[in-house]
């Protein structure tokens, strides 16, 4: 499996606990993956899609916030958000 797949399978296991429900106060997990390595042009992370700035914020970030990083990150690694 590549990072992409790690990705998407992560990605819908936390839909399936219903982590992406706008009405859920639970805090969101981590898309991390265990692939901790920037882009070349240090615009990302390899693995998990976030950039340096949403890593930063990751641990302070409320459910709302943490489900706008996943959607970002998803679309930049070219994964269609998991239906609910």
């Amino acid at each position: 499996m590549n990072a992409i797949d790690l990705l998407a399978t992560r990605a819908n296991e936390t839909r399936a606990a219903g982590h992406f429900d706008p009405e859920s106060a639970e805090l969101v997990p981590s898309p991390c993956i265990s692939v901790c390595r920037m882009s070349p042009d240090r615009s990302h992370c390899e693995g998990c899609f976030r950039t340096l700035d949403e890593i930063r914020v990751w641990s302070r970030a409320d459910a709302s916030l943490r489900r706008g990083i996943w959607l970002q990150l998803l679309a930049r690694a070219g994964i269609a958000p998991p239906s609910a």
